[in-house]
């Protein structure tokens, strides 16, 4: 087991309405630990408690009850230091241009930048030739980057990320997907949620499916993925009697290729024999897993 660089203990947290007499649960409970160098997906729906539990990691919400150990370590404050943020829908002063809001954020660090160290944070988010433009002039995929690059300013070693993904263009997405990966080979671990499933399925290492501020799976995603098998495929060729396989699964023929979706897979071995027997020839045998979007589906249901 390598270092854990989070670790959530009994967690929770209640927004109290002094106006409407009112509590609302954020989280309730949450137990999960992430180790160096991974990239762990907070996964669930808007409003199941996702960026109230980004947030207390990163210091900015303070916990009704629970606890956050980062680094090993009880001191959120100290923590800050090594933790890079970029919060969902980031918004940045619109009359700074790109320079001056690295310049700005670098300071909050005690640093001073020169213009050939902003023009290495730009290139690594693809905005060195943006360095001269005001903010207000860039698009959704342009503030996504920059606030990126301000996230890496103070060269954290945890990067948390809130809804990173969230109204892009598959360009974008594809843009900031590298530049986690990125990151992450130079050693980083990596925290961010998401409600777009195929973009935790593609880059995650670890998931933790989170509903209505519970935690519901939390996993490898090998793990969660491997657990259900939907069916069985198997592909058949040189078989004539298609109509006899009807009784094991659904059947579907595309020229001289015969596809038998099997369900039970208890079955498989004594349906390979049987094909043999009667002369087919197995080309090919794929268990065909539940999607992640699938997993969490039935997590909701559950």
């Amino acid at each position: 087991m390598g270092m854990i660089i989070v670790e959530i203990k009994s967690l929770v947290k209640i927004y109290k309405s002094p106006f409407l007499m009112k509590k609302s649960i954020g989280v309730n409970g949450l137990d999960f630990e992430i180790e160096k160098g991974e990239i762990f997906g907070l996964l669930g729906p808007n409003g199941a408690g996702k960026t109230t539990t980004l947030k207390i990691i990163g210091g900015l919400l303070k916990p009704t009850s629970g606890k956050v150990t980062l680094f090993g370590k009880y001191v959120p404050k100290e923590a800050r230091r090594r933790i890079g943020f970029l919060p969902e829908n980031p918004s940045f002063y619109r009359h700074l241009t790109g320079k001056e809001l690295l310049q700005f954020y670098a300071r909050l660090y005690g640093k001073n930048l020169n213009d050939n160290e902003i023009k290495e944070k730009l290139e690594v988010v693809g905005l060195k030739d943006s360095m001269g433009k005001r903010i207000s002039s860039y698009s959704k995929g342009m503030v996504q980057r920059i606030g990126f690059a301000q996230a890496l300013i103070g060269d954290p070693e945890l990067l948390i990320l809130d809804e990173p993904l969230s109204g892009l263009d598959p360009i974008g997405r594809r843009e900031i997907k590298d530049l986690i990966e990125g990151e992450k080979s130079k050693g980083k671990t990596i925290l961010f949620s998401s409600h777009i499933l195929s973009d935790v399925e593609a880059i995650c290492s670890k998931v933790g499916i989170i509903l209505n501020g519970k935690l519901k799976k939390v996993g490898s995603i090998r793990e969660i993925l491997k657990s259900d098998i939907r069916y069985i495929e198997i592909m058949i060729e040189r078989f004539p009697e298609s109509g006899y396989l009807e009784k094991y699964g659904e059947v579907r023929s595309e020229g001289k290729v015969i596809y038998l979706r099997l369900r039970e897979e208890t079955k498989r071995d004594k349906v390979i024999k049987e094909i043999i027997e009667r002369g087919g020839k197995i080309i090919s045998i794929v268990p065909v897993r539940l999607t992640l979007e699938e997993h969490f589906m039935k997590a909701i249901n559950e």
